[in-house]
């Protein structure tokens, strides 16, 4: 599916960008994976062919040196994956600048730079796909998130705004947004719940996801197969939308719950 493309994957050194990397390389592709983690990034790249390039999004030099290791070492870039981001709790009144700033710089203004130092590339190959790795954050809210959420909200405006202009360059942008995944980060949550409930991680996840269709979180392995799907040939008419990856809770009225009989409730 991905034979001959160079594909960057940030936030590649676990979870959903590991597993990201690890399916493009067996679809063909030759992959940069970057993230501020330097030795799993590196064994990411070893087991998949690729190369790795440490670095943090909020630097504004980093993503330069990423495209220009792509092209380097690949000879250009047709894919861009968006994944690495942050989460940090608190409501509107109780989030601090600190916490705001550095979310909306990692999650938005980092896949931003990213992708503005792509695209020349992209474009001079005659087009590509940017995949922008949103959440079902940016669709419903959860309590004491609001720089999360208006951070993968954000994500969607800005997969729908490159969609717009570069669609007619042959630049297709997507977001994808997934509910949740067995991540390190979403195992820190997990941990977080049993420790309140003196519960297992696993049954942590049980309760998380009870009234989630599905019963279950999905794994990083799923999502980078939805991942896969926008940015190869399959979806070449799709751009500007959002595949939503999340077991189906969002297609839940929680308001009808009281009277359920899917088992739900």
């Amino acid at each position: 599916m991905l034979s001959g493309r160079v594909a960057i994957v940030s936030g590649g050194g676990s979870g959903i960008g590991a597993a990201t990397a690890r399916r493009f390389a067996i679809e063909g592709a030759k992959v940069v994976v970057t993230g501020r983690r330097a030795e799993p990034l590196r064994e990411v790249a070893a087991e998949t062919g690729g190369i790795a390039v440490p670095g943090d999004v909020t630097d504004p030099a980093h993503a330069a040196a990423v495209v220009g290791a792509a092209r380097d070492a690949f000879g250009g870039l047709d894919v861009v994956v968006a994944n690495a981001g942050v989460g940090f709790g608190g409501s509107a009144g109780e989030v601090d600048d600190e916490r705001w700033g550095r979310t909306i710089d990692v999650n938005v203004t980092g896949p931003l730079r990213l992708v503005r130092a792509a695209l020349p590339e992209l474009i001079a190959r005659g087009g590509g796909s940017i995949v922008l790795v949103s959440s079902v954050s940016a669709l419903v809210s959860g309590t004491d998130s609001a720089a999360y959420v208006t951070s993968k909200a954000a994500l969607i405006g800005l997969a729908r705004s490159l969609a717009v202009d570069y669609g007619p360059k042959g630049i297709r942008a997507n977001a994808l947004c997934p509910g949740w995944v067995q991540t390190p980060m979403a195992h820190d949550s997990m941990d977080e719940l049993a420790g309140e409930r003196g519960i297992s991680r696993d049954d942590a996840y049980r309760l998380a996801t009870a009234r989630i269709p599905l019963r279950r979180p999905a794994t990083p392995e799923e999502i980078a197969a939805c991942c896969l799907f926008l940015a190869c040939d399959e979806s070449s008419i799709v751009t500007g939308s959002v595949l939503v990856a999340d077991g189906g809770g969002t297609a839940v009225d929680v308001a009808a719950l009281p009277f359920d009989r899917a088992g739900l409730g």
